[in-house]
């Protein structure tokens, strides 16, 4: 699998009814140059609610590999979907247990909360040499 940095998952406001999702898909748009802006690849899965939201964000975290999955305030904070956001957290544990769950505070800026959990990679390797060493360290005593 080619390495994608974020998956960022959501709600796809345009299969809501009654209301313009408009505003919404241009965030979204906004939020989508933010990350090109900063040379992150991201890609985004927006699910329909009533088309199967688990099967179609599993198909979407077995994918790729990704180093953090970003997960919508529409999934998050609706209090009604929060089995939704159960599940997802555990699809996301399940199907990609490498990446780093991050939360967004609008869909405009996905890529901050993702930022917050993207190690460079110099750091990253240093970050795991010294897990080791520190498992190491724990298994001699």
């Amino acid at each position: 699998m080619t390495a994608k940095q974020v998956l960022v998952l959501g709600v796809d406001p345009a299969t809501l009814q009654g209301w313009d999702p408009e505003p919404v898909l241009a965030a979204i748009a906004r939020g989508q140059a933010r990350f090109g802006d900063q040379g992150i690849e991201a890609d985004y899965c927006l699910v329909a609610l009533d088309e199967d939201p688990a099967g179609t964000i599993t198909e979407a975290l077995t994918r790729e590999d990704y180093a953090c999955v970003v997960i919508g305030g529409g999934i998050r904070t609706h209090e009604p979907l929060l089995v939704l956001f159960e599940k997802v957290v555990n699809l996301v544990r399940q199907h990609a247990p490498g990446a780093a769950i991050a939360f967004n505070s609008t869909p405009e800026d996905c890529v901050d909360a993702a930022q917050r959990w993207l190690l460079p990679q110099g750091a990253a390797q240093e970050g795991a040499a010294r897990k080791g060493a520190a498992q190491e360290g724990a298994a001699e005593r």
